[in-house]
């Protein structure tokens, strides 16, 4: 099989803390990070391969100028194979990053626009990847209907569709086959826009109630794919956007604790991706804001008490020890890492703008996530301090 036949099955990659894990565990020199923004609509993505191949030359040029003895060929053949998929490009949404070194190779669309930037260095850079799994507003949509199911994550911003395993069934004749009921091909749900519908079962007596079996036995089905394949491994909160009836069942059924129990009472397939964005977040807000602003009341406790903390040097000594258990960074925030001149013996700003630089602030968020604690980016409106961080102590 060739590259470009690889790149055509291979799976865009959903952005998980356990990928960040694997792109920073024991990569081989060099690594490429290859970040840029992209565009969902027609015609400005048309301009999106162009800017990407225009990126790979530059990796080019930086492989061939730091690591001039390395065996690059099939590296770069399968960055170059992806600027002419062209139905990868159709199908972007906000941001793109590609990250690449020997044996590894991923490619990860992302809901927020990202900075265009090339490096090659000795190990990935993954900052503005763990921003955005960072960031508080995050959740997840199951559009779920009788016969298939439809899994979305979002934001404040938007929503895109994940591209799902392809050993989870999305359908209800992918997941029971030749167990399911014959007389399931005549249930039929007609709805309109706003979720108004009617459920019509052809038949009688014991054929109406297994073909209710049927749907009882997917949606348990679904239930326990979307929790143990994305919602256990995200964390991330999940709406349901179902049918009323559907809420119902489904609630008996489902055992994954980060279900909320407010949903959206529609007929999914009745409604486009932006609108199903729209009422996600109309039920996400109120919760992320009640989430922050308890946050914020239990960090204020927490300082009362000797248990928290929002000036850096406290900060940075708890997280080495590890005794941070959550902390909230400034989003847009950047605090200058000061490095002492050698020849004046003074601290000096790093400058800010190279890129590659981690500033104080994703300096102590990096450290805290790797000793176990929670790492949120919320809005400086939401911060409960002026300094751009918080921590709460676990002691």
């Amino acid at each position: 099989m060739n590259v470009q036949t690889q790149l055509y099955s291979m799976k865009v990659k959903l952005l998980t803390q356990e990928l960040i894990k694997e792109l920073l565990a024991g990569t081989e020199a060099p690594c490429i990070s290859l970040y840029m923004p992209t565009h969902r609509t027609h015609p400005e993505n048309a301009q999106d391969p162009i800017r990407y191949k225009n990126l790979v030359k530059q990796v080019k040029e930086s492989l061939t100028e730091k690591y001039p003895t390395a065996e690059t060929e099939t590296l770069l053949e399968q960055f170059e194979a992806l600027a002419s998929d062209h139905d990868f490009w159709k199908h972007t949404l906000d941001g793109l990053c590609v990250m690449g070194s020997s044996g590894l190779f991923e490619v990860i669309r992302l809901q927020l626009p990202a900075e265009e930037l090339v490096m090659v260095a000795d190990s990935f850079h993954t900052k503005p990847l763990r921003h955005i799994l960072q960031s508080g507003d995050r959740y997840q949509v199951l559009a779920l209907t009788m016969d298939d199911m439809h899994l979305f994550e979002g934001n404040r911003h938007s929503l895109f569709e994940i591209e799902l395993s392809d050993d989870v069934p999305q359908t209800i004749t992918e997941a029971l086959g030749t167990e399911l009921t014959e007389k399931h091909s005549t249930v039929a749900s007609y709805g309109g826009v706003g979720g108004g519908s009617t459920t019509m079962h052809h038949g009688q007596g014991g054929k109406k109630d297994e073909v209710d079996n049927d749907s009882e036995r997917y949606f348990r089905q679904v239930a326990s794919d979307v929790y143990d394949r994305y919602s256990k491994p995200s964390g991330l909160p999940l709406l349901l956007a179902a049918l009323p009836e559907h809420h119902s069942l489904f609630n008996q059924v489902n055992k994954n604790p980060f279900l909320l129990p407010n949903g959206i009472e529609i007929n999914p397939q009745s409604v486009s991706i932006e609108k199903l964005a729209e009422l996600s977040w109309e039920i996400m807000e109120p919760e992320y804001v009640m989430k922050l602003e308890g946050l914020a009341e239990k960090f204020n406790q927490a300082k009362a008490n000797g248990l928290g903390s929002d000036t850096m040097e406290e900060v940075m000594e708890a997280a080495e020890a590890s005794r941070v258990d959550t902390l909230f960074i400034e989003a847009h925030r950047v605090i200058a890492k000061r490095l002492r001149n050698k020849v004046t013996g003074t601290f000096e700003a790093t400058d800010l703008t190279q890129p590659v630089l981690d500033d104080e602030l994703d300096g102590v968020g990096e450290l805290v996530s790797k000793m176990g604690g929670t790492v949120l980016i919320i809005p400086k409106e939401q911060m409960p301090t002026q300094t751009g961080l918080a921590a709460i102590y676990r002691y």
